[in-house]
C-alpha cells in the first residue's frame, strides 16, 4: 500500500483531501520479556512496518475514525470523548486524544477531525500493532493540539507515555512501556536498551554480518486482554510484597541473581516464585545480551535468546504449544544461533538469529515441523530495523 493509495482512499471516504500523514512502527523485542513492568531493562527495535494515519480537520466537531484494515466506522463528538464499548478498535486512538488533553492543560482540540488508519503489522502477531496506532495518534494530535517540546528525545518519551496510558485506561491492559517506547524512539539499524524504571536508554548498533533477524508468525493470535497478562502483573506484585518483608524492594528487577538466592525462600506463593525467578534471570540475560552484541559475540547473544524462551516457557508460562513448536524446531536447524518467543506471549511470533545461508532451510524445516505439530501454517519475515514515529507529509 503506497501513501498515494492511502490518500485516494481518504478522499473517497471523506470527500476531501488528507492534510497530513504520519507513521509509527511496530517493534520486535530481541530479549528482555515481561521485565518492563517489573522495572527491568528490555532490548527492542523498531520495524519497517507499522501504522499510518491520515488526518484532516472537519467542520462538524466530531472525530470520525476509519481504518483500511477494519470494517467498523466510528463517529464521536469531541465534547463526549469516552471509552467505546465492545473493545472498539478506535479506543486505541481515542484514548490518546483524551490523555493528551488531560496531561497537557495547554492542549486544545478546537476542531473535529477525519482520520484514516492503515497498518501492515500482522494482526495478532504480538509485534505491537496497538502501540503503533497509539504512538502515531499521539504524534499527530500533540501537533494538532499545540503540544510541543524543544527536546526531541523528551517529546518522543512523552508520546510513549501517552500511548501506555491509553493502553491502561482505554484497552484495560496493564502493559509496560516497552512497546510504545520502541515505536516512538526507534532508530534505523539500532536496538534500544531501555531501563523501564528510569526510562534511561541507549541506542545500540545492530551489526549482524551474514546473519538476519527472522520473525516467524504462529498465526495463533495472542490476547493480552484475556486476563493472563494482567494475572502475571498481579503475581509479580505478590512476589514483591513477600520479598519486601526480608529485603525492601520496589521492583523485582532490583534483585541480582545473588540476591535471589538469599530471598527466594521468602516467597510462599509457588506461582509467584516462578514468575519472580523468570524476571530476575531475564534481567541478567538482557544485560549480558546487550554487552555480547556490543562486543560482536553473536553466538552468545543467540544462546541467551534461547535461554530466555526456556524461562518464559517453564517459569513464566506464556509460550504455549504454538510458540514452543516454532522455537524447538528452530533450535534443530544448523545456522540458527538462537530463537525465542517475542512480545507478551499467548500466541504471536518468535524471533530468531539465522545465518544467511540457512534462511531457506530454516523456513522449510520450521514451517513443516510447525504444521505437523499444530496444523497451522507459519509466516516468515526477514526483519528490517527502522526509525521511530514521524510525520511523512
Amino acid at each position: 500500500m503506497t501513501t498515494q493509495e492511502m490518500k485516494i482512499a481518504f478522499e473517497q471516504a471523506y470527500g476531501h483531501k488528507a492534510e497530513k500523514i504520519f507513521f509509527a512502527p511496530g517493534r520486535v523485542n530481541l530479549i528482555g520479556e515481561h521485565t518492563d513492568y517489573n522495572g527491568g531493562s528490555v532490548f527492542p527495535c523498531a520495524l519497517s512496518f507499522g501504522a499510518w494515519l491520515l488526518v484532516a480537520k472537519n467542520n462538524d466537531r466530531v472525530l470520525r475514525f476509519r481504518s483500511m484494515n477494519m470494517q467498523e466506522v466510528y463517529e464521536i463528538a469531541i465534547d463526549a470523548i469516552a471509552p467505546q464499548a465492545n473493545r472498539a478498535w478506535c479506543n486505541y486512538a481515542l484514548g490518546c486524544i483524551d490523555i493528551i488533553a488531560r496531561r497537557h492543560p495547554e492542549a486544545k482540540l478546537e476542531s473535529g477531525y477525519d482520520l484514516l488508519y492503515y497498518g501492515n503489522v500482522p494482526a495478532g502477531a504480538g509485534l505491537s500493532s496497538s502501540a503503533a496506532m497509539e504512538v502515531v495518534t499521539a504524534r499527530a494530535f500533540t501537533e494538532e493540539m499545540g503540544v510541543s517540546y524543544a527536546d526531541d528525545k523528551k517529546y518522543r518519551t512523552e508520546l510513549a507515555l501517552i500511548g501506555q496510558a491509553c493502553e491502561h485506561e482505554y484497552a484495560g491492559v496493564m502493559c509496560g512501556i516497552m512497546d510504545q517506547f520502541a515505536s516512538a524512539q526507534g532508530k534505523k539499524d539500532h536496538a534500544i536498551h531501555l531501563n523501564c524504571d528510569t526510562l534511561e536508554f541507549e541506542h545500540v548498533p545492530v551489526k549482524l554480518e551474514g546473519i538476519k533477524v527472522v520473525i516467524t508468525n504462529t498465526h495463533s493470535p495472542h490476547h493480552l486482554d484475556s486476563g493472563a497478562y494482567n494475572d502475571r502483573v498481579r503475581q509479580c506484585h505478590t512476589a514483591v510484597e513477600q520479598i519486601s518483608k526480608v529485603k525492601p524492594i520496589k521492583f523485582l528487577a532490583e534483585l541480582t541473581e545473588e540476591d535471589w538466592k538469599e530471598v527466594e525462600s521468602a516467597i510462599t506463593d509457588p506461582i509467584a516464585k516462578k514468575r519472580a525467578r523468570h524476571v530476575v534471570g531475564e534481567v541478567a540475560r538482557t544485560s549480558a545480551a546487550v554487552e555480547a552484541l556490543k562486543k560482536g559475540e553473536i553466538a552468545y547473544f543467540g544462546e541467551l535468546m534461547t535461554a530466555s524462551h526456556v524461562s518464559l516457557r517453564d517459569d513464566y508460562e506464556v509460550t504455549g504449544p504454538e510458540l514452543d513448536a516454532l522455537a524447538e524446531a528452530a533450535w534443530q536447524v544448523e545456522g540458527v544461533l538462537g530463537s525465542r518467543m517475542t512480545g507478551g506471549g499467548f500466541g504471536g511470533c518468535t524471533v530468531s538469529l539465522v545465518k544467511d545461508e540457512a534462511i531457506e532451510k530454516f523456513k522449510a524445516f520450521v514451517g513443516a515441523e510447525y504444521e505437523k505439530k499444530t496444523g497451522l501454517k507459519a509466516d516468515f519475515y526477514v526483519a528490517e530495523i527502522g526509525d521511530g514515529v514521524s510525520r511523512l507529509e
